[in-house]
C-alpha cells in the first residue's frame, strides 16, 4: 500500500494508485492524482468524473470502457459517448484513468 498527501492530509492508495476508501476522495484528491496522470482537468473531464462516480453510486461497479462509452453516449450524446472522445480526454484509458481520478476502483477486465 501507498499514501499520497493532499492538503497535509494523507490517503491511502493501492500499488496501482486508487484510492483504498472511497469516501476519502474530494476534488483536491482528483486534482492532484490527475496532475500525478498528466491531465489536465477541464470541464469536459469533470463531466466524465461526475458521470462515472453516479454510474457508481448506482451499480457498485466500475465500467469497463465498452460499458462506459455506451453508457456516457446514451446520457451525455453520441459526440461525447465515443472512444476517440475518452481517449483524447484520459489517454491512458479512459475507464481506467478516469476511474482513478474519480476515486473509484480500477474497472472489472482493465490490464
Amino acid at each position: 500500500m501507498a499514501n499520497i498527501v493532499v492538503n497535509g492530509n494523507t490517503y491511502e492508495t493501492d500499488e496501482e494508485g486508487y484510492l483504498v476508501n472511497l469516501a476519502d476522495w474530494n476534488k483536491d484528491i482528483a486534482i492532484y492524482i490527475a496532475k500525478v496522470e498528466n491531465v489536465e482537468m477541464t470541464d469536459q473531464h469533470w463531466e466524465v468524473i461526475d458521470f462515472l462516480r453516479e454510474y457508481y453510486d448506482e451499480y457498485q461497479i466500475a465500467p469497463a470502457v465498452r460499458v462506459l462509452t455506451k453508457a456516457i453516449g446514451k446520457k451525455l450524446g453520441a459526440d461525447k459517448g465515443n472512444s476517440q472522445y475518452l481517449y483524447e480526454l484520459f489517454p491512458y484509458g479512459p475507464a481506467k484513468q478516469a476511474c482513478k481520478i474519480g476515486g473509484l476502483p480500477k474497472p472489472t477486465g482493465c490490464v
